[in-house]
């Protein structure tokens, strides 16, 4: 078993990210990211500061809105219609969950496509579909960065997510289907599912449930990628994967932490910059 290490692979997207900056920033061009966030969700809080820190080491400009949680639809719409017009910034990402009277999907459609670094607006989801898209969603996009570090090569093999979120679980398997895994999604209404996991070459874990994923699901020399990031009985970060009795079955896997999670900010910050350029005109 050998450890994939997200970590490194995130570290190295970074790096080509920040010297493909430097080059646009000779032109006169600074990639510009804005990051919504609305209340004081603490996991996104988080997650921002993680975004803040990633442009400063790209060389990207960066802003952060921090509204109150009683900011109105009206409000953040016209703060999206703002950051649209505005050239300097290339991507706006709006982090989610927003509070329960806020409309996420009214948000999503309103920024425009071409700023749309998260790949969440419908134009951007069907464009993945038919496979002519600009950007890809982090988590899906980092998963394979992590899959080709390995080395292997996906033509042909069984590829099974458990999971069918429009954040992961969709895109990951139509990103699978392009470099021609045959694929299967799986959920919660899955019969067999332990049959189907046991058949896979590569397993992608995006359930949200801890250490689901146990040894009897999985099939000896699997690479298994683990998306989850819960907390098990002693309150210590963990996959949805049993890690510890899985390993000793899979050829490559990820850990959780430093796993999947470097990879998303990685691949937002690749998203940013190939909105820059899209946005200038610059192959």
């Amino acid at each position: 078993m050998q450890l994939i290490d997200g970590k490194a692979v995130s570290k190295a997207v970074k790096e080509q990210v920040k010297a493909e900056c430097e080059l646009l920033k000779e032109k006169g061009i600074t990639p510009g990211l804005a990051v919504i966030i609305v209340g004081d969700d603490p996991a996104s809080q988080v997650y921002v500061r993680n975004k803040e820190k990633a442009c400063e080491e790209c060389g990207f400009y960066s802003v952060k809105y921090a509204l109150p949680a009683e900011t109105t639809q009206d409000e953040l719409n016209a703060l999206v219609d703002r950051l649209n017009a505005d050239e300097r910034i290339n991507g706006i990402l709006c982090q989610l969950p927003l509070p329960k009277h806020l409309d996420d999907k009214e948000v999503i459609n309103r920024i425009a496509t071409i700023k749309d670094v998260d790949a969440f607006h419908p134009v951007n989801v069907g464009a993945i579909m038919i496979g002519e898209y600009n950007f890809l969603p982090c988590t899906p996009a980092g998963i394979m960065e992590l899959i080709h570090s390995t080395g292997t090569d996906l033509t042909g093999k069984k590829a099974v997510v458990i999971g069918r979120s429009n954040i992961v679980g969709k895109p990951m398997a139509m990103l699978l289907l392009h470099e021609n895994a045959t694929v299967e999604i799986t959920h919660s209404k899955t019969v067999d599912l332990k049959e189907i996991t046991k058949s896979a070459d590569i397993l992608v874990a995006a359930v949200g449930r801890a250490k689901f994923v146990t040894a009897d699901m999985v099939k000896d020399g699997a690479v298994v990628i683990d998306v989850g990031m819960n907390r098990d009985e002693n309150g210590k970060l963990c996959g949805d994967v049993d890690f510890d009795n899985v390993k000793d079955k899979c050829s490559f896997i990820t850990p959780v932490p430093g796993g999947v999670g470097p990879m998303t900010i990685a691949m937002l910050m690749r998203n940013t910059l190939t909105a820059a350029k899209l946005q200038n005109n610059i192959k």
